[in-house]
């Protein structure tokens, strides 16, 4: 039980009374202006949530002593401890963590567009390397059962699932072009504050998954949004544009055992939450076939260095997840090859207008440079799932 000295002690111990709880302990997190001293709650006072053997945390707080922002950080230290966290008109309940038959980890990511999914297939690469490795992707645009990628797809298949109604440029698909493993498909819709979804079918993926003898199973979340599973070690993605203490950004922090920042984190905000490892990267464009030093445009979701392409660059394009700016700037493009990443409207819009302009189509890879990230990869790794 939350309670603040903002209120007078008789009017919180009869409202402990009134609760349909069995009140096993109180903590005091602020406020003076009421404290008589030796008050009497009558509950023991604890000094932190983890001290306490409880089911669930009940807020009888109130501004100004926690703000909304405030309430956010003791929801997420609650949902952490797997306990829901109430007050008068919400409740916060832990998102939902299902056991899986084999090792696992899992990358998340504070929203969309830090480089999760890039993370996640460096982390498949380098793994699989010396053990059977399956990824289980889950995503807004994703297959409606849950569908293995044994091979890395050929573009003209991507095209073919695009002309087929299908979103040809689903995580799990960007995965399986780059990672070399094979990658589950799966899909999600809606997502909670705390990373639970409305509908998802990731444990039915997580069980074709186990038909494939795994030694290692790494789940891929969608945006902010978490695979509803029980992995045995948990990889958080931000950058500068996502506020690690915001909403409740910070239970995802708490929850993780290694925080990758791909452009400026504060890393200082992440440590005061937890002491957990922070390793910097870089997002760099990989293309999957030699550009030559052809003319070249370039399209991608967000910021993306091009100097080091062996190129003619003639247009940069951010605009891959904004389809009406994309085509009128494609209509302004003249280029030997469109070098695209795999998202958004890559192939629908940008692999059709090549293909209709007689260009050739690059897909890139978003690789992931960094100094430390490898060796922090390979120390999450479960013991059952050693290397061979």
């Amino acid at each position: 039980m939350l309670i603040d000295g903002e209120h007078y002690a008789p009017v919180v111990r009869d409202a402990l009374a009134a609760l349909p709880y069995e009140v096993v302990a109180a903590l005091l997190v602020g406020g003076t202006e009421k404290l008589r001293g030796g008050d009497d709650y009558g509950v023991p006072l604890a000094a932190s949530l983890d001290e306490v053997a409880a089911d669930v945390v009940v807020d009888l707080s109130d501004e100004p002593v926690l703000g909304p922002r405030e309430r956010m950080l003791w929801a997420s230290r609650a949902l952490a401890l797997g306990l829901p966290y109430a007050g008068a008109d919400f409740r916060f309940d832990p998102p939902p963590r299902h056991a899986v038959p084999f090792p696992s980890l899992a990358v998340i990511g504070t929203g969309k567009r830090v480089g999760k999914t890039a993370v996640a297939t460096h982390a498949a690469r380098l793994l699989a390397r010396d053990r059977a490795v399956v990824v289980v992707s889950m995503g807004r645009g994703g297959p409606p059962a849950p569908e293995l990628c044994g091979a890395p797809p050929a573009v003209e298949e991507l095209v073919a699932l695009a002309r087929s109604g299908r979103h040809a440029a689903s995580d799990y698909l960007e995965t399986a072009a780059f990672a070399g493993v094979p990658t589950i498909g799966c899909r999600r819709a809606g997502g909670g504050l705390a990373g639970a979804t409305v509908d998802s079918n990731v444990l039915e993926g997580a069980a074709l998954a186990a038909t494939l003898d795994p030694e290692l199973v790494l789940f891929d979340g969608s945006g902010a949004a978490l695979p509803p599973v029980a992995a045995g070690a948990w990889i958080l993605v931000t950058s500068g544009g996502h506020d690690v203490r915001g909403g409740l950004n910070a239970y995802r922090v708490l929850v993780s055992d290694l925080v990758v920042d791909t452009g400026g984190a504060d890393h200082a905000a992440v440590r005061a939450l937890k002491d957990v490892p922070v390793v910097r990267a870089e997002l760099r464009l990989r293309p999957a076939a030699p550009l030559g030093g052809r003319r070249t445009a370039v399209f991608t979701t967000g910021a993306a260095p091009t100097a080091h392409l062996d190129a003619e660059v003639v247009h940069v394009s951010r605009n891959l997840a904004r389809r009406d700016a994309l085509r009128a700037e494609l209509e302004r493009v003249d280029a030997e090859v469109y070098l695209v990443e795999l998202k958004a409207a890559a192939i629908d819009v940008v692999a059709e207008h090549a293909l209709a302009c007689g260009a050739e189509l690059v897909l890139a890879a978003n690789d992931v440079v960094s100094d430390e990230l490898d060796e922090r990869l390979r120390s999450l790794v479960p013991a059952e799932a050693a290397a061979r």
